[in-house]
This record gives structure tokens, C-alpha cells and sequence, in this order.
């Protein structure tokens, strides 16, 4: 597909769509890719940071790494075969995505240091404007936001936190600069960043107390190193890695997707798996109680590791369950005013996840302010356009984040919608399209139903749920995405010429 030229006001302007792509992790990257390939110059990746990674760049906590086995977690037209092991950690993860914005040629469009503070729909011109940081003002055709969920780290409302006289930070700002040997250091959260990171300060630290709100059901990883003739044999036959990509995604697919309703024989044994998996790790009885959910698997995010449970039982790690109730200069002070004297206090509470704007302010027809509609709950028909808001697409928007696969499979299958968009305007003279308000509202009444019955809905407390809605998650399988957004229909939205 090859777009030479792009359409205002029904006349054809003899040029390509001028591009905005908000953010540079694989969500951006892709888009970026994607344009390239179809003979479109015309784009900017905007990028807050001093270089490209999103998720992958921000976070560089002790042990960091992707929950998704590499092969799956990486484009499907771009396999890579030197992955050390199966699940990679981030350094690795960086570079690949490096090596993609090279062989693609997208990094001579990457503007780094710049982040988009608004934008705002011009209705005479068919255009969004676009304001930076550095007070600078552009225009482009098309914007796409690619900010993800996971960018700005959440800190619990705890009184007293700002007292503490030790050394705090969030895992996602790690502060390489402490040395943690031999200090008392609390961790206060235990979810995804935390079971992989305390692994590896555990041996090092004097004393690790985990102040864990709710336990996880987690799993094994099973992981490997990969030997130097797997990677070889990768190298040299192609399809081998297209192989070893189906068979992962197929195994969550049957695997771990039917564990995600709420009525599922299949994830009891799941459940049984991780019971399982905790009596043969842990000795202390008590201990192990701590360690197994009170709610249905998936209800909350499934967690992978094979060193967390071994690492508690090794080096002696506390696991403490009563609600903390303030924060001294001292140290954590739980239930009952019971103090717990630390010097460092690393903060794991995870992300402000429903800020799918971050960190733009949008403004689309008639002064309709888009972070004001999402308040309360966000949502978007196929969770990547929203009615209001012409020519802004979303990668990774509300309802489009999965329990069971990688995201990486519903990012490719959201370009590929984009484009085929973007196309067809090219094709009818379009100069603008806005998703018809109707057909939104028609397609998250069938989300919400749909998710009622999932184990998402048995939960209040969890980043896929907001205000009593799961506005994070797809109901579905990946296959049934990927249809749906293969190719767009203009007829779900009004054209503007």
C-alpha cells in the first residue's frame, strides 16, 4: 500500500497524511514502521524521554523483564533470533526495539525531549494542532497516540510518607545510586514489578519486609537459556521462529483464555497448579496461607516467575498482611501501631493505568475536552477512536489489554486498522473521519456485557477495573481482535470532506 497523496477538503492536496505518533514504545514504533512501509515519510514519533523504548526504557529495576515469552512479545514481521532465554529482560527487550527503529528506518523521525501537552481539533481546517512542551506549535492530518498504560508510577495515599527520613523511591524510578547491602528495606506492594526485583536485592539486603495488600496467583515460568544451536538453527530457517511465536500464543489462547471467565473448571486447576506450586516451595505453613489469593484466578493479573516463592524461603524474606496505617521518619507502622523500623522504602503500587491520554490534554469538535469524558470511564469503539475526535486513533486504548496473550498482538492488529483508514480516505477524497457516536456506544454496551462474565467483574480492587467498570480488558480471544479490526468500514463513522 503506498499513500501519495492525502485529501483536504474534498480536493486532493498532492501529498502524503502529515502524521503525529505520541510515544515510542512498540505501540509507536509499529504505527512508525508500518507508514514507512506504505511510502509515508510525512510522520513525527513524539517522545518525552531522551530516546525511544516507552515501558522498556523508564523501568530499570533489578531483574526487569517482560512476563511474556520473548517470541511472542516482539512484531510478527520482525522475529529475532538471538533472544538469550525464553523470557528476556529488559536490556534485551531495548535493544531489539532499537535494532527495529534501524532496520526500518523510523529513527530519523523520532523527536526526542519533546512531549505533547495538547491537542486541539480545528474544525475549518480538517487538522489537528499540536503543542509541545517547548511551547511550539504544529499541524497534522492524523494523530496517534501511543502513550500505553503503564508510564506514570502510582504512589499509595498513605499518611505520613513524605516524613520518612531513609531513602524511598518507586520501582519504576529505581535509584541506582543507593546501595541496598545490608540495609532493613521495606517493599510495599507485591505484584508484577515486585516478584522481580526482590529476587535480586534479597541477598543482598540485611533485612526485606513485603507489606503485601492481596497475594497472587502466579505461576512458573519454566524459563531457559536458549543454546547457541537453537539460535543458530533460527538463524538460518525463518519459519522456526514463526513456529515456536504460534506455539506460545496458542498455549494462551487454549490455555490460559478460559481461565478468564468466571464460571471455569479449567482454572481451578490452575489455581491447584499454583497451590501446588507454593507447598513445594515454602516450608513454613503459615507462610504459605499468606501466599494463596482470597479472589478467582485472573481476576487480577496472572504472574509468572520461577525465583520469587524460592527467594522468600532462602533468604527469609518477611511477608507482612496487616493494612498499613501510616508512614514515620522512622519506618511502616501497620495495625495496631506496630512500627517496623526500615532505612529504605521502595514503593511497588504500580501505574496510574487509566490515564490513556498521558500526557496530552485533547480538545476535539465543538470544545470537547476528552480527558473530562474519560474521567470517570474510559472507553472507545474497538478501544482505538472515540466519537468527538476525528482522525485520532489509540494504541493500547480502553478494553484492549489481555489477561492471556501479548499486547504486541492486539498493537499489530490496531495498525493495521489505522492504515486500512487511512487508505481508504486516500481512496474517497476523505479528508477526515469521526467514528460515528451510535456505533460506540453500541460496541461497549456489548463490552460491558460481555465482561460481566469474566473474572474481572469478581473483583473491585484491581488496575483493569475503574469505578466499578473493566475498562482495561478485551473479552475475547486474540483471533476474534484481530477479525474484527482487519479491515475498517467507513461506514461506521461520518466522513468529512
Amino acid at each position: 500500500m503506498t499513500m501519495r497523496s492525502f485529501h483536504e477538503n474534498g480536493r486532493a492536496a498532492n501529498r502524503p497524511p502529515r502524521v503525529a505518533i505520541v510515544g515510542s514504545g512498540f505501540g509507536g514504533l509499529c504505527m512508525g514502521i508500518k507508514l514507512k512501509q506504505a511510502g509515508v515519510d510525512s510522520f513525527t514519533i513524539f517522545e518525552k524521554a531522551d530516546r525511544l523504548g516507552g515501558t522498556w526504557r523508564a523501568n530499570t529495576y533489578p531483574g526487569c523483564e517482560c512476563d511474556i515469552p520473548s517470541a511472542l512479545y516482539s512484531y510478527s514481521f520482525a522475529p529475532y533470533a538471538e533472544w538469550p532465554n525464553k523470557w528476556s529482560h529488559q536490556p534485551v527487550i531495548l535493544r531489539y526495539l532499537d535494532k527495529c527503529a534501524d532496520d526500518f528506518g523510523v529513527r530519523p523521525h523520532l523527536r526526542c525531549n519533546t512531549a505533547v501537552e495538547e491537542i486541539r481539533w480545528d474544525e475549518s481546517k480538517r487538522c489537528w494542532h499540536l503543542r509541545t512542551n517547548g511551547g511550539s506549535e504544529e499541524e497534522f492530518d492524523v494523530v496517534v497516540g501511543a502513550t500505553g498504560q503503564l508510564s506514570r508510577p502510582r504512589f499509595p495515599h498513605i499518611p505520613g510518607r513524605d516524613d520518612f527520613a531513609g531513602v524511598s523511591f518507586h520501582s519504576a524510578e529505581w535509584n541506582h545510586d543507593h546501595d541496598l547491602r545490608g540495609r532493613r528495606v521495606a517493599v510495599i506492594g507485591n505484584a508484577a514489578s515486585a516478584i522481580q526485583f526482590i529476587p535480586e536485592i534479597a541477598p543482598l539486603v540485611g533485612e526485606l519486609l513485603v507489606f503485601q495488600r492481596s497475594a497472587n496467583w502466579m505461576l512458573p515460568k519454566n524459563d531457559r537459556d536458549y543454546s547457541e544451536l537453537e539460535k543458530k538453527m533460527l538463524r538460518l530457517f525463518p519459519p522456526l521462529s514463526k513456529l515456536r511465536r504460534f506455539l506460545i500464543w496458542l498455549s494462551g489462547e487454549l490455555i490460559i483464555y478460559p481461565a478468564m471467565k468466571r464460571e471455569s473448571r479449567w482454572r481451578q486447576r490452575l489455581e491447584q497448579q499454583t497451590r501446588d506450586y507454593i507447598a513445594q516451595t515454602i516450608s513454613d505453613p503459615e507462610l504459605r496461607a499468606k501466599l494463596i489469593p482470597d479472589y478467582p484466578l485472573g481476576a487480577k493479573r496472572i504472574l509468572f516467575s520461577d525465583n520469587y516463592y524460592p527467594s522468600i524461603e532462602k533468604y527469609g524474606v518477611r511477608i507482612l498482611t496487616d493494612a498499613i496505617e501510616r508512614i514515620t521518619k522512622d519506618g511502616v507502622v501497620t495495625t495496631g501501631g506496630v512500627l517496623h523500623e526500615v532505612d529504605t522504602i521502595i514503593y511497588s503500587t504500580g501505574f496510574h493505568t487509566h490515564d490513556f491520554l498521558t500526557p496530552m490534554r485533547v480538545v476535539g469538535r465543538g470544545g470537547a475536552v476528552l480527558n473530562e469524558q474519560w474521567q470517570r470511564t474510559p472507553e472507545a469503539c474497538l478501544g482505538i477512536t472515540v466519537s468527538g475526535f476525528p482522525n485520532l486513533f489509540f494504541l493500547y486504548g480502553p478494553n484492549t489489554n489481555l489477561g492471556h496473550s501479548s499486547i504486541v498482538v492486539m498493537i499489530e492488529s490496531q495498525v493495521r486498522y489505522i492504515m486500512s483508514c487511512l487508505e481508504q480516505m486516500r481512496e474517497r477524497a476523505v479528508a477526515a473521519v469521526d467514528v460515528r457516536r451510535d456505533v460506540q456506544e453500541h460496541y461497549n454496551r456489548e463490552m460491558q456485557s460481555r465482561l460481566a462474565g469474566s473474572s474481572w467483574a469478581t473483583v473491585g480492587d484491581s488496575w483493569y477495573v475503574q469505578n466499578g467498570v473493566v475498562t482495561n480488558n478485551w473479552p475475547g480471544r486474540t483471533t476474534e481482535y484481530r477479525k474484527r479490526t482487519r479491515h475498517c468500514n467507513l461506514a461506521d463513522f461520518e466522513l468529512l470532506v
